[in-house]
């Protein structure tokens, strides 16, 4: 079955032998993960759903654990990164600063929540996922650490209260909860004085909700269709 070294794979989209590209394969295999669970990301039967054969996957990748290096390096890209991001971005409150976080989930744009429920479940089965994941877990709540403490808060608080707001979260998508959009965001202002102490400015708080309705938000709390 034909090979290429990992510089010449990734430069060019589509091989002329093949009908599809790299980024078609990884986005069959990140819907199959999600979706059945990754004993089901398996060559053959990507192949298959692909119509192509099962040597064009060697174009691509050197192999199966290659695909998943790659389906992981996604997702921390993807959420994780997401996360980093809304946390550092400029805040005049903590309160704003918690907001621009809590946008991660209202969007999947951002954050998808279903791709990390996948992995997480993923980490159950692999020693190796569930390092990457506890990794990234801790990348996040470092990140929200750093938001508190740019607004004065000190340590150990700091990191408590971001491990709070971080892991309630995650909370919510893993026991699957699922609420209207307009009754999640009735318990808005609440959430952010639990979270920090202090009051968000009413603006910030209609700011987000218009955002969040913007953004179709539909309290995706059910996570896997497994």
């Amino acid at each position: 079955m034909p090979t290429t070294p990992a510089k010449k794979r990734h430069e060019a989209p589509v091989y002329p032998q093949t009908k599809v590209s790299q980024d078609d394969w990884l986005a069959l295999a990140r819907e199959t993960l999600v979706d059945e669970g990754v004993e089901h990301v398996r060559i053959l039967v990507l192949a298959q759903k692909l119509d192509v054969s099962r040597s064009s996957f060697y174009w691509y990748f050197r192999d199966r654990q290659d695909l998943f290096d790659e389906l992981l390096a996604y997702w921390r890209r993807k959420n994780t990164k997401a996360i980093i991001d809304q946390a550092s971005r400029p805040s005049e409150t903590i309160g704003q600063g918690i907001l621009n976080v809590f946008e991660c989930w209202t969007n999947d744009d951002l954050f998808d929540p279903r791709l990390d429920f996948a992995i997480r479940e993923w980490a159950r089965r692999s020693a190796k996922v569930k390092d990457v994941l506890h990794r990234s877990d801790d990348e996040r709540v470092d990140a929200i650490t750093r938001l508190f403490e740019t607004h004065g808060f000190r340590q150990p608080e700091a990191f408590i209260r971001a491990r709070i707001v971080y892991f309630m979260q995650i909370g919510y998508y893993t026991t699957e909860i699922v609420e209207p959009l307009e009754k999640r965001l009735s318990y808005l202002d609440a959430y952010v004085y639990s979270f920090t102490g202090q009051r968000p400015k009413e603006a910030d708080l209609e700011r987000f909700r218009q955002t969040a309705r913007r953004n179709g938000f539909r309290a995706r709390m059910s996570c896997s269709s497994r």
